[in-house]
């Protein structure tokens, strides 16, 4: 599971009772909702919460660092909480399901020095994509 409820608690963030519930709707492995999934989950523990403080809540971790914004292919923003620990995204085509994944290796040793123009790269995304066993 992520510690996602726990670093915020120990960043001081004020965790009123609709901040604790989102929270605690994006705790764990694998989580990658949209902000709509995450409401309707969220209603389902704490019936008054708006939608509005869902998004603004997600927006609050995002900028906090606590929580990745995912795009992917013109689909919705999704959210993920394993911000803290290198990973990339394994994508379904069909589905848009997404799995966290931990390739071994250096992603940034199969670009080599003659294709970086200069740059120093301070970061690397890789998204895999394919189909899971549901859509294959």
């Amino acid at each position: 599971m992520s510690d996602l409820l726990g670093r915020l608690r120990e960043r001081g963030w004020r965790l009123t009772a609709q901040r604790r519930v989102v929270a605690e709707v994006l705790d764990g492995d694998h989580v990658h909702l949209t902000a709509d999934e995450v409401h309707a989950r969220a209603a389902a523990r704490l019936p008054e919460i708006s939608r509005a403080t869902v998004y603004n809540t997600l927006g609050e971790m995002v900028t906090l660092g606590e929580v990745i914004e995912v795009a992917t292919d013109g689909r919705a923003k999704r959210y993920d909480p394993n911000a803290h620990q290198p990973h990339q995204h394994l994508i379904c085509s069909g589905c848009g399901t997404i799995r966290d994944v931990r390739p071994s290796g250096d992603p940034l040793a199969t670009l080599p020095a003659t294709e970086r123009y200069g740059f120093t790269v301070a970061d690397v995304e890789v998204t895999f994509r394919g189909l899971c066993p549901d859509c294959s």
